[in-house]
């Protein structure tokens, strides 16, 4: 691959910066949470299941935003201004839950945030074809993945520095928390601004949208149904990235309550970013001699046995050693997947289009941690909860399996 160009750069930036507020979503949250619910005499797997609904709201809310945000910055040219006001919701809301704040508070707080990150990526995807050309989508965006997951320990590594080390810095760790959280929405704000400066909107700008917002979408909508290739790649996508999603926001509660130790968790997660960022750069090069419709399929593949595998966790080398299985398949996953829907939509209702992305993808995900949440408090084990996840990576193999080979058909 050519060197990067400074757009191309720029848009991997604003994986870097958005990449902390996911390590914290993912570690020091959902640990900070479960201490604030826990200290108010909430159960450990009622905990789990309110943090699993709360991010369930977030992807609902998401889903009704996402395609009419899409429709707008498509027809006016106003994707880089609403990209910009999403991330401001999320890089502020980050910051705020620095607040002192009881559990419940918190977890509001929490789910402005994340709507805002969720909200942002719809345009900061649909950038892509934008940036670089269609022969370089695959490996800017594996690169993008990659430096989001090693830039992302900057902040990350500071903030556990901060924790650990809360007492000798006489802080307490309720304050080095709160300190993290304001580290983390500053390194989002400022990993952002290059790519505010730079990027100009090519595809979609200037059509006006005449229509309107609704009937625009309602074309889309018909456009997604008359396209059987793009149709069953969303639902492939609802299904196998629906089960990657809800692995990366409940793996820390799943591991807290098999009892692994925070410190633990943390480093283990750690470890992920780390051991992610030169297989995400391997799965983009790989493209050049395999397709990448199947390196998407080995990867989903790879998630069903971590599933599996998870089921009979109880011991801290177990979890660790699920965190770098994890780490081989994550990233390759989430970028071949982008620039894969990337290449098969118009790219000039692109962010419309990534709109639908976000419904068939996070914003769907809210299925996999309301799964996750109502079998925990049913049965009284997050291991029940876990074990639907293989169902769906099943499911979501099959379709992609037939997405692909329409895909092959309709290939001269």
């Amino acid at each position: 691959m050519k060197k990067l160009t400074g757009l191309e750069r720029n848009w991997i930036l604003y994986d870097v910066g958005n990449s902390a507020f996911v390590m914290l979503t993912s570690t020091v949250i959902p640990i900070y949470f479960k201490n604030l619910a826990e200290g108010a005499g909430v159960s450990a797997g009622n905990s789990t299941a309110y943090f699993s609904y709360a991010s369930s709201l977030v992807t609902v809310l998401v889903m009704i935003l996402g395609p009419l945000l899409g429709t707008v910055a498509d027809g006016k040219g106003r994707k880089k201004e609403i990209f910009a006001g999403c991330m401001l919701v999320g890089a502020l809301g980050c910051a705020a839950l620095a607040v002192p704040a009881g559990w419940l508070a918190f977890l509001g707080i929490y789910v402005l945030a994340k709507t805002g990150y969720q909200s942002s990526l719809i345009f900061y995807d649909s950038m892509l074809g934008d940036v670089t050309e269609e022969d370089r989508m695959d490996q800017v965006s594996a690169h993008g993945y990659a430096w989001g997951y090693i830039g992302s320990c900057i902040p990350f590594v500071a903030s556990i520095l901060l924790i650990l080390n809360a007492d000798t810095l006489g802080l307490g760790s309720v304050r080095a928390t709160m300190l993290a959280f304001l580290l983390n929405a500053v390194w989002w704000s400022c990993m952002t601004l290059p790519l505010l400066k730079t990027y100009r909107q090519r595809s979609g700008e200037g059509s006006n949208n005449k229509d309107g917002s609704f009937v625009s979408l309602a074309r889309t909508v018909r456009g997604i149904r008359q396209n059987p290739k793009v149709l069953w790649f969303l639902l492939a996508f609802f299904f196998y990235i629906d089960g990657v999603y809800t692995i990366i926001d409940l793996a820390t509660s799943y591991g807290k309550d098999m009892g692994i130790s925070d410190t633990s968790l943390m480093l283990a997660l750690l470890l992920t970013q780390v051991v992610a960022f030169p297989c995400s750069i391997l799965f983009g090069k790989l493209t050049k001699k395999i397709e990448s419709g199947k390196l998407i399929a080995v990867s989903i593949l790879g998630y069903l046995c971590i599933v599996i595998f998870a089921l009979q966790l109880d011991r801290t080398w177990e979890f660790w050693f699920l965190a770098v299985c994890v780490a081989v398949f994550q990233g390759g996953i989430q970028a071949l997947s982008r620039s894969y829907f990337t290449r098969i939509i118009p790219k000039e209702n692109a962010a419309e289009y990534f709109g639908f992305y976000d419904i068939f993808g996070k914003g769907a995900a809210f299925m996999g941690t309301l799964l996750v949440g109502v079998a925990s408090q049913v049965s009284g084990s997050s291991r029940t909860g876990v074990g639907l996840l293989a169902i769906l990576f099943l499911i979501g193999f099959f379709l992609f399996r037939k997405a692909d080979r329409i895909g092959s058909a309709q290939t001269p």
